[in-house]
């Protein structure tokens, strides 16, 4: 019986697991498609996810619904294909029952989760909001009751911008969690919140990450939907805050009562607003004096109104010591309020009566005024600052790599509103007052050497910022500025390009100075780090005259340096740029831009009287363009047009570049040596010394596009023989070449020229033959032919077919023809047909042994073992071909020697 019961049960309960294994696979796809289409239903907007997975056995007895790459899209103008929402993953708990409701019935859910939550939330300048997504229906919603025994926000991220105000708010890592039965009319939610808050107006920003903290314990009352604070309190950074009050949400309007205020009147509460990292060891601070933040926002929010408030920061004669630094602050006062008395946005306004603080002798005073903060505002201030600045590292923990040096001397006042500057209308503007700074000492992580100026004056106008002067160093450099600034504020405060005047003088300009190391960005895995592209600012609308005795980049100096610089548009154009460099003189004008992903250039340079060694040896552009190059000595004029890419080094992508250039070569000699190409050219022919030959005056051009450089046809003349040359090559050193050259046929040996005296005709002096070498390979691996033994032969042939027709005979006029065609370079058809050079060089050699012309002729059908031609080019090819030697023996060379 026992072993029947348990049989039972054993089965019973495999066919339960086997209903709760089985349930989620019958319904996984028709709930996430239920889902699906009744959000898609009730939004203007586009929801997805890319999985759906129910569980009934991990969450049992009741079922838990995720769903993972969950997303919200919009879909209409003007956000189309902006994401709203995204979250890793979100889970639902709830009861069996709830899985098996029809449509309209309410929902119950006990439990929510949600990971890696991203909400952005925007309202474009017409005040258009991106959530705005709810469709109008006069159906009611399907009820959701929130039985909520817990839910949970982890590594969220909630961003609001509001562009017509300027206003952007960023929440991240956010980590939230509530606990509360929501399913009552009247309940408490009890929520812990940690995020880093990020604030910013204007393109002010006022909190960067701040740490923020709130333990709230919430009442809730569905009926009136009131919500009001109970328990609660804040931490922004290290400054703790309380508040109290209620928010509750009517029809047309909303109503909030709201005060807050710091919960002691301690000094360190302001020390607790800085950053963590100026903010360290607060405990251990000894201060005096007090400071209180406290307020209150009380009123109806609806489309027209916005909650008045009054916000007071106050400290009197308070003061402050860290224990390990050697100076105090002292006589803070901080009198300053941010108000709106009218519930009308536009009329918010701050109002600092005064801030002022003492380090030593050394002081800062500051009074403002802004009324119409989210309207045209009106800005009033006065700053007078004395300061010792080395002395705020003294006071106050700053990083080493922020250590000022220098005394500040600042007497500035100013008045303006914002549509002024927005229209540039500066007359309506009031500035004036002056400023010095006098050995100013400033060091940075960005910097690679430190910053010294020894002299500082700048005078202030409403529409003009005057830098009367500016000396000072840094590294190797010296600098000498003076100019005017214009547009400051409309710079400072409306995003507008600031545009400024400048020269600049120095004795050395040492431009690695200014180089730090490359800033790379990290890649996803397997991934390598990518380097962040330089980016000239777009805010930058200056000139600069500039002159320098020396300017140091890389390995060239530069003497007697001047040009002007524009940057303008996120280009930096440089005109009229002269210098003394490699022993001449270089003109470069141009302009570089960084406004696309890769910087861009477009350069003309003119070069004169430039020494070839150097040039070649320090300018890696023109090694590239020119490889043998190497070999010359001696001076050059060029001018050169390039355009393309820079590479992250700010050097140009030779795979990318594209112009032609020009060169003119001045007082030239070549050691064929020193370049392997030519050095195997000149041991192929044995009539050319290249270490002889006269490149003066010589003027070559080149183009280069895709990696490919082509040389344009040039002639070269090394004595009396000319040599053609034309090609290309590539940036990698791959090369492609002929060099054609007119052999006189008196370099051909003593054959050839024995030959030509017995034909004795004065047209035959002049001849020449053309010998073509073929280059090929690459510039550390040439491969050199030519073919001078097909052309000896042929020449040789030619030169007997012309003695013949004198010998036997027929004419001169015929023999001249055959000269006029050597001598042109048209060939005889005669000499071109079967075995006639055979026969011809048979009587020549009748001629030769005293024999009679008609013996030859009677003999034509004997053969002849021997070519005569074949002979004579064999004898010929054995004094040009063979390798050089050195001449050890000081005697003089062969005959086809020149």
């Amino acid at each position: 019986m026992k072993k029947k019961i348990l049989k039972i049960v054993g089965i019973t309960l495999l066919v339960i697991i086997g209903i709760l294994v089985a349930i989620p696979i019958f319904l996984e796809s028709k709930i996430g498609t239920l889902v699906r289409n009744n959000v898609n239903s009730s939004i203007n907007a586009d929801f997805d996810f890319d999985d759906a997975d129910l569980s009934l056995i991990s969450s049992f007895p009741n079922a838990e619904l995720s769903l993972k790459g969950m997303r919200i899209i919009n879909t209409t103008e003007p956000f189309k294909g902006d994401t709203l929402f995204y979250a890793s993953e979100a889970s639902m708990t709830m009861g069996l029952g709830e899985l098996f409701k029809g449509a309209g019935e309410a929902y119950s859910v006990r439990k929510m989760s949600v990971d890696g939550a991203r909400l952005y939330i925007v309202l474009d300048e017409d005040e258009n909001a991106n959530y705005d997504i709810t469709k109008e229906s006069d159906e009611p919603a399907a009820d959701f009751t929130f039985e909520l025994q817990g839910y949970s926000i982890d590594n969220a991220t909630v961003t609001y911008l509001d562009r017509s105000s300027g206003i952007r708010m960023r929440l991240d890592e956010i980590a939230h969690t509530g606990s509360g039965d929501l399913s009552l009319v009247e309940s408490k939610l009890q929520t812990n919140t940690n995020a880093l808050l990020s604030f910013e107006m204007d393109s002010v920003n006022y909190l960067d990450r701040s740490k923020l903290q709130l333990e709230a314990l919430i009442g809730i009352d569905l009926e009136k939907d009131k919500y009001t604070f109970l328990e609660n309190q804040a931490m922004v950074n290290q400054l703790p805050l309380v508040f109290e009050g209620y928010v509750q949400l009517f029809e047309e309007y909303n109503q909030v009562d709201l005060k807050f205020k710091t919960p002691s009147s301690d000094f360190k509460n302001f020390l607790g607003v800085m950053p963590e990292e100026y903010a360290k060891n607060l405990d251990q601070v000894t201060t005096s004096g007090d400071f209180m933040v406290e307020g209150t926002i009380a009123g109806k929010v609806d489309d027209t109104y916005i909650p008045q408030f009054d916000i007071q920061i106050n400290s009197d004669n308070a003061s402050f010591k860290y224990p390990d630094l050697p100076m105090g602050v002292s006589d803070i006062v901080i009198d300053a309020a941010v108000k709106n008395t009218s519930g009308i946005s536009e009329d918010t306004f701050v109002d600092i009566k005064k801030a002022s603080f003492r380090i030593g002798q050394d002081y800062f005073t500051m009074t403002s005024n802004i009324t119409e903060l989210l309207g045209n505002t009106r800005v009033t201030a006065d700053i007078d600052a004395n300061m010792n600045l080395a002395n705020i590292s003294k006071a106050y923990p700053l990083p080493a790599a922020k250590d000022l040096k220098g005394l500040l001397r600042a007497d500035v006042s100013t008045a303006f509103d914002m549509a002024s500057i927005e229209k540039k209308q500066y007359q309506n503007t009031k500035t004036s007052g002056t400023a010095s700074l006098r050995n100013f000492e400033y060091s940075s992580a960005e910097l690679k050497n430190p910053v010294a100026i020894s002299s500082m004056e700048m005078n202030f106008t409403p529409t003009v910022v005057s830098l009367k002067k500016m000396e000072g160093k840094t590294g190797n450099t010296d600098f000498a500025v003076q100019g005017s600034l214009r547009n400051l504020l409309g710079f400072m405060f409306n995003d507008q390009p600031i545009r400024g005047q400048f020269t600049l003088n120095s004795d050395t300009f040492d431009l690695g100075d200014f180089m730090t190391a490359e800033t790379t960005i990290s890649g996803g895995e397997g991934e390598k780090p990518k380097t962040a592209a330089l980016k000239i600012p777009s805010f930058l609308d200056v000139s600069l005259q500039a002159r320098a005795n020396t300017v140091i980049y890389d390995n060239l100096n530069l003497k007697n340096m001047s040009g002007e610089l524009a940057i303008r548009d996120q280009k930096a154009t440089l005109s009229g740029l002269t210098s003394s460099l490699l022993g001449g003189r270089l003109n470069l004008s141009g302009n570089v831009s960084t406004k696309e992903a890769r910087p861009v250039f477009d350069m003309q340079l003119g070069i004169a009287d430039f020494s070839i060694a150097e040039t070649f040896k320090q300018v890696e552009l023109l090694r590239a363009l020119a490889p043998v190059a190497n070999a010359l000595q001696g001076r050059l004029n060029s001018t050169l047009n390039l355009n393309g890419l820079l590479t992250e080094e700010m050097t140009p992508d030779l795979a990318t570049l594209t112009g032609n250039a020009l060169a003119e070569l001045l007082q030239t000699s070549i050691d064929p040596e020193k370049e392997k190409l030519l050095a195997l050219l000149d041991s192929k022919l044995n009539f050319l010394n290249l270490d002889s030959l006269n490149l003066r005056d010589l003027k070559t051009a080149l183009s280069f596009e895709n990696g490919l450089v082509r040389v344009k046809p040039f002639t070269v003349k090394y004595k009396d023989i000319a040599i053609d040359v034309a090609g290309q090559h590539t940036f990698n050193k791959e090369l492609e070449y002929n060099a054609t050259i007119q052999v006189p046929a008196k370099y051909l040996g003593k054959e050839v020229n024995n030959l030509i005296a017995r034909i004795d005709d004065q047209q035959l002096k002049n001849l020449t033959i053309p010998v073509v070498a073929t280059m090929k390979g690459t510039y550390a691996n040439p491969q050199v032919s030519t073919d001078l033994a097909g052309g000896v032969k042929q020449l040789t042939a030619r030169l007997v077919e012309i003695e013949k027709q004198k010998l036997i005979g027929k004419g001169t006029d015929k023999a001249k023809d055959l000269i006029g065609g050597l001598i042109t370079g048209k060939k005889d058809s005669t000499a071109t047909k079967k075995d006639s050079t055979a026969q011809a060089v048979k009587g020549v050699l009748g001629n030769v042994l005293g024999k009679k012309p008609q013996d030859s002729v009677k003999r034509d059908s004997q053969a002849v073992k021997k070519d005569p031609v074949k002979d004579a080019a064999r004898d010929i090819l054995g004094g040009i071909l063979n390798k050089k030697k050195k001449d050890t023996t000081k005697t003089k060379k062969d005959s086809v020697q020149p």
